[in-house]
């Protein structure tokens, strides 16, 4: 009877408990825990069973276990508990509040007693509060009125998993029955990423194979390699957020051919031998295997020498000895014939040498090139002094001779004096000459790497011009009164090759244009130049974060202007179009787009181009598939590769989408007729590692597939191709052509040439006359009375996303009609122009007329 009092205490000590928790929860647990107290004494009486629980710690039948955010969803915790009559989370030693709880009651139906179960939700918010300082937990608190139980820790972390592997598996050629060690070290991940191995696409089950196994560091082993074994091998990495593919691996395994038994001796033959042969067959050499060393027949004498040759004959010696005289008299003749040349043409030289007066009429006239200290006698000098100019042809159409013209870094000619100048006009080998005397005065001249193909170059004055490198789709536009009047600038564009300019790219960047540069630095203009170029992104703003680079004197490359935010310089300016794109610079140099993808769904456009050999003489026939960036200039480059290969296009070109997934790109071909033609390709497709494409600095990317015609008679061929990106975009070819004598797609390898020479001076470079353009600046610079001015222009030629950047130039007129130029010429409708001004209603459309043009 002496315990029983202490059970009717034990309510009130579980209170006391209670009520020292933190917090305002302390006082709301006590209160629950006397009001149950008194329920329980009532009930002692009347069920003694139940009165024993009260002496029962609560007995967690659920408690909470660890979890995983994916993404942004909330997690929930669980916990069940009997007998309780209160359970409460605390996670990191805070408690949850009251109202986050969600909160069941039921009994057991075994024992009777009480069961309470409670609910919460976390949040990757929560989560993220405290990430880095420490992991974040919880766990239960259960009450009953014998006193308070704690649950194990549950943690929740963020699942993630990287996209790099740490290590991928490498391709090999190995010979048969080596062992085969394939590492692979998957990203970082939380849960730790499972890892499995496919071969061909297929998966490696180590327990249907015993010749393989995956070791606990995720390596896969092949115990002894097997022809079989040659396949591409993928290591994939997965958990509960992501799976990830690392780069595959080609396994080549291959056979060193072996010789077989020697055969027997044969019979004896007539010149006393006999001989033996074996074959290279035990194995014969595979895959790429060796050939077998040393000889395939054995031949010795049969008789111990006792049998010998008979001797030669008599005749035999006699015509030895007639070759040999005749060989002598050959040399004897050569001989002499050598010391009569050198003698008559030491005579002629001295008849040259004596007779030397009586060519001193003829002497040639020296040049003297203009004195370096004179920086302003010029040679070709503009006409300034007078108000009126008449402008005729080009200042400097530059052509390909002899002598290689080099280019200064400044501009070519200093300020013009204040006396009276006058414009010749000369012959284009003259005017090389007159250039090159030019060149020779000034000091700091300093040499430009070019070729013929991609650069172009020109003498600008005030009037402007453009510069074009043909079948490329880049230009340069210098816009009239871009160059200060009085200065005369010799301006050079070049295309660059991704070998000879090293750029560097981070992380997931990606180039997107050519690499060009336009020149001398440093010079001043006035207006900014359009420097146009094709790009391969398929732009948008929540995929990309584009940025223009140039390279600065010492070298290294600055990012001078991201597309879509606020420029932070009025020098640049890029209008993105859909396939090209239009830098506004006041500053000549080396430019670049490069991009960042911001999710995998930013992509890339591949442009694949299918050759051929022209002309097949042997069995085998090569079929090489391009990927390329989608812009002109690789294009140009690719066919005059082939066109020097003496290759030929078999199938237009198709554009592919290649995105940012780090899957890698495919080519397999299909469907040939297999009496015809067989593929010796070992495994079932190639490919390409996705960052080779991906970082754009590798231009000619291509696969090869070599077939064999089982027969020289056989021309036509007929197959699929496939181009494809894993869990992505693919492109399919089908060829069907004659080999022999098939030219449907020649023409692409004579790529149309662009209008006009690649420079262009004065009016002759812009569609717009220079009246007309002024009249339409004039007229549309002022603010209109009822907005009719340069903002309706650009609206209705879909410019009015840039009106920002062209209100920031003293003449937003002249902007817009520059671009206009730079985006139309040379096959601009003037007539379309003129209708979007007579809209404005400030000028008559009729001034654009073609027959006025």
């Amino acid at each position: 009877m002496g315990a029983r009092p202490r059970r009717r205490r034990a309510p009130a000590a579980a209170a006391a408990t209670a009520a020292a928790a933190p917090g305002p929860l302390g006082a709301l647990l006590a209160a629950a825990l006397l009001a149950a107290a008194g329920a329980q004494q009532s009930a002692t009486v009347a069920n003694p069973v139940s009165g024993a629980s009260l002496d029962l710690l609560p007995h967690f039948q659920l408690e909470p276990e660890d979890v995983y955010i994916v993404k942004n969803k909330a997690v929930s915790l669980a916990c069940r508990a009997t007998p309780a009559t209160q359970i409460y989370f605390k996670c990191n030693g805070e408690w949850v509040h009251q109202g986050d709880h969600i909160t069941q009651h039921s009994t057991d139906r075994s024992t009777g007693l009480p069961v309470m179960e409670v609910r919460i939700e976390v949040t990757r918010q929560q989560v993220e509060k405290i990430f880095g300082l420490e992991e974040y937990w919880c766990q239960c608190v259960a009450w009953s009125s014998s006193g308070t139980t704690k649950s194990q820790k549950a943690f929740v972390r963020i699942a993630y998993l990287r996209k790099n592997f740490e290590q991928e598996p490498t391709a090999r050629e190995v010979s048969i029955e080596q062992g085969i060690v394939l590492p692979c070290r998957p990203p970082e991940g939380i849960p730790p990423a499972e890892v499995e191995w496919l071969r061909n696409e297929e998966l490696v089950d180590p327990a249907l194979d015993a010749n393989v196994y995956v070791t606990p560091e995720h390596s896969l082993v092949l115990r002894q390699a097997r022809l079989a074994d040659t396949a591409n091998y993928t290591c994939v990495a997965k958990n509960i957020v992501a799976r990830r593919r690392s780069a595959s691996a080609a396994i080549t395994v291959y056979v060193d051919g072996a010789w077989s038994e020697w055969s027997k001796w044969s019979v004896c033959g007539a010149e006393c031998t006999h001989w033996r042969s074996r074959e290279c067959s035990e194995p014969a050499p595979r895959n790429g295997g060796r050939d077998c060393h040393g000889p395939e027949l054995d031949t010795r004498n049969c008789t111990s020498e006792l049998c010998s040759r008979a001797a030669p004959g008599a005749e035999d010696v006699a015509l030895y000895v007639g070759l040999v005289a005749v060989a002598v008299c050959l040399v004897l003749l050569l001989l002499v014939g050598v010391l009569v040349y050198c003698r008559k043409k030491g005579g002629l030289d001295a008849d040259v040498a004596d007779s030397s007066i009586l060519t001193a009429g003829f002497q040639p006239v020296s040049i003297k090139p203009s004195k370096a200290d004179n920086p302003n006698l010029l040679t070709i000098q503009p006409d300034l002094s007078t108000t009126t100019m008449t402008y005729q042809g080009s200042l400097c159409p530059r052509q390909d001779g002899p002598a290689k013209l080099q280019l200064p870094n400044g501009h070519l000619l200093s300020p013009l004096g204040a006396g009276r100048h006058t414009l010749h006009h000369s012959s284009p080998a003259a005017e090389g000459a007159d250039f090159m005397a030019r060149l020779s005065t000034q000091s700091y001249f300093r040499s430009l790497p070019r070729g013929t193909t991609n650069m172009a170059y020109g003498t600008f004055n005030f009037l402007g011009g453009r510069l074009m490198i043909p079948n490329t789709g880049i230009s340069l536009l210098i816009p009239p009164d871009a160059i200060p009047r009085g200065k005369i600038y010799e301006v050079y564009l070049t295309l660059h090759k991704q070998e000879e300019v090293r750029l560097p790219l981070a992380g997931c960047q990606t180039l997107l244009s050519p690499i060009v540069s336009c020149g001398p630095p440093g010079v001043l203009l006035t207006r900014p130049a359009i420097l146009a170029m094709g790009h391969c992104v398929e732009a948008s703003a929540e995929n990309w974060s584009i940025r223009l680079k140039k390279q600065s004197c010492e070298g290294t490359w600055e990012d001078v202007l991201q597309l879509g935010a606020e420029p932070c310089t009025e020098l640049y300016y890029c209008q993105l179009e859909a396939q090209a794109c239009y830098i506004f610079t006041e500053q000549l140099g080396r430019f670049a787009l490069v991009g960042e993808s911001l999710s995998m769904a930013a992509s890339k456009r591949l442009k694949l181009v299918l050759f051929a050999p022209a002309a097949c003489p042997s069995l085998e026939y090569n079929i090489r598939v391009y990927c390329l960036s989608d812009t002109q200039d690789v294009l140009k480059e690719v066919i005059q590769l082939e066109k020097q290969l003496g290759g030929q296009l078999i199938g237009a070109p198709r554009v592919l989408h290649f995105k940012d997934s780090y899957h890698n790109l495919r080519l397999s071909i299909h469907d040939m007729p297999s009496s015809l033609w067989k593929s010796k390709l070992l495994a079932s497709y190639q490919e390409i590692p996705f960052y080779h494409i991906w970082s754009g600095l590798q231009p000619f990317l291509h696969c090869t597939f070599t077939l064999e015609r089982l027969s020289p008679s056989t021309c036509e061929l007929a197959c699929k191709i496939w181009v494809w990106q894993v869990e992505g975009d693919g492109q399919s070819f089908t060829v069907n052509f004659n080999i022999a004598k098939d030219t449907r797609f020649s023409d692409w390898l004579v790529p149309d040439s662009e209008v006009g020479a690649p420079a262009l001076v004065g009016p002759s470079a812009f569609k717009i006359p220079f009246l007309i353009r002024q009249k339409i600046i004039s007229s549309l610079d002022p603010p209109g009375t009822r907005g009719a001015d340069w903002r309706i222009l650009a609206q209705k030629l879909n410019l009015d996303s840039h009106l920002s950047f062209f209100a920031s130039k003293p003449s937003p007129t002249a902007m817009i009609l520059n671009l206009w130029e730079a985006r139309h010429f040379p096959n601009g409708n003037l007539s379309q122009l003129a209708a979007a001004v007579a809209e404005v209603g400030k000028q008559d459309g009729a001034l654009f007329s073609e027959a006025e043009c």
